[in-house]
């Protein structure tokens, strides 16, 4: 018996790598995808008919057409050969259907189905939201190249009408990697979205802003469920609890924190300030913390760059690794969590301090007053994880 193919996954397709010669890898039911020298991949069909080898039918480029999609394909034409009919009269069809792609909801089928087939489930989900809620109903039955920046501006201005500014750039942004999908395939020639400026649309102010629970725990929850280094997801969980500035947290080093005791002291050097500063850290936190020590067993930054441990992230690798996302609230999340903190306090009727007091043991207080305060900024950081913990239980729930 011919030895049976094990069937492809998508990873193992877009790890395919170009050899000195072409190759096929079989996926099986006919299906092969076969790999050139220039680094293109295609689908193709083998079949046999009238007990004869026939030329492979060609079903199309893998940039086009996913593994799905060419399955579904293959198994369309083995359904014909079993007629006893050739294929290639199909296949070159189908090929010319999925070439044109000629209407702005075909294409973005098309984009959902290959470029988007290996994203994380909610980026999917919230690109697919935006599709199907705002952008198709709208412009979806246009051509591809009659769309233009004002159809995009028009569809923003219906959202924002809503009350959802940030939604409304969210949706701009999906525009605008759609279409610089669609022209690196030669399927556009210019992208509406890019002259739409971010500011044009956003009108709202982070810094006057917070995340609503609902927001909360579905950030944490995409956070969590996505492909992202596991240290990244810890160090944008502890932005959260901590209520620390980013450049507070990616550049700590394992000698400030006391585990045991809950405790990080930050210096007043790497501050610039004149007093170290206590951060009283929640018991989630410590288990974040702990998590990440036995991971790396490090004695210097515990964020350390992936090029040495002799210096931290860069500032800018947590912003890339949430708009990799392609979350909706991306813009907030890395600026306001203490501002979020703060107003989700005061709402569960409790009394959160201001930025510097909340953090640190005021210089000159007596000893009882200072251990009065540590207690009431440790009850403060604990009452805010397991708030944070429940929306991110809701989260969880919803998306089962």
């Amino acid at each position: 018996m011919p030895r049976q193919a094990v069937p492809l996954t998508e990873s193992q397709v877009r790890a395919l790598q170009p050899r000195a010669t072409r190759y096929s890898v079989a996926d099986g039911n006919g299906l092969v995808i076969e790999v050139m020298t220039t680094g293109t991949k295609v689908w193709r069909f083998r079949y046999s008919l009238n007990g004869k080898r026939q030329p492979l039918a060609t079903i199309g480029d893998y940039r086009m057409i996913s593994l799905r999609v060419a399955r579904a394909k293959a198994q369309k034409y083995a359904d014909l050969v079993a007629q006893g009919i050739s294929p290639v009269a199909t296949a070159r069809r189908d090929r010319g259907a999925e070439a044109k792609a000629d209407l702005l909801r075909e294409a973005a089928e098309l984009y959902m189905a290959t470029e988007m087939a290996g994203k994380s489930d909610e980026y999917r989900r919230t690109t697919r939201r935006a599709l199907d809620k705002d952008i198709l109903p709208a412009i979806g039955g246009l051509p591809v190249k009659s769309v233009t920046a004002e159809h995009v501006v028009a569809i923003c201005d219906s959202i924002k009408s809503r009350g959802s500014p940030k939604m409304a750039l969210h949706t701009r942004n999906v525009i605008k990697r759609l279409y610089e999908y669609l022209m690196a395939r030669q399927l556009a020639t210019a992208n509406p979205a890019q002259v739409v400026p971010a500011r044009s649309i956003a009108t709202f102010e982070s810094r006057t802003r917070v995340l609503s629970g609902d927001e909360i725990g579905t950030m944490l929850h995409s956070i969590e469920t996505s492909s992202i280094r596991r240290p990244l997801k810890i160090a944008l969980h502890l932005l959260v609890l901590t209520m620390v500035r980013k450049s507070d947290l990616v550049e700590a080093t394992w000698d400030e924190f006391d585990l045991d005791h809950g405790l990080w002291r930050i210096p007043a050097a790497r501050l610039g300030e004149t007093a170290d500063r206590l951060v009283y850290l929640s018991q989630q936190a410590v288990a974040l913390l702990r998590e990440l020590h036995r991971q790396r067993a490090a004695t210097g930054f515990v964020f350390p760059s992936v090029r040495g441990e002799d210096r931290p992230i860069a500032k800018s690798t947590l912003n890339q690794a949430v708009k990799a996302l392609g979350l909706a609230v991306e813009h907030f999340v890395l600026h306001d969590f203490r501002r979020t903190a703060s107003t989700h306090l005061r709402e569960m009727a409790q009394h959160a301090q201001e930025d510097k007091t909340s953090a640190q043991t005021r210089q000159g207080a007596s000893q009882a007053e200072a251990q009065s305060k540590a207690n009431e900024q440790r009850r403060i950081a604990q009452r805010w994880a397991d708030y944070v913990d429940a929306q991110l239980d809701v989260a969880r729930t919803a998306a089962v």
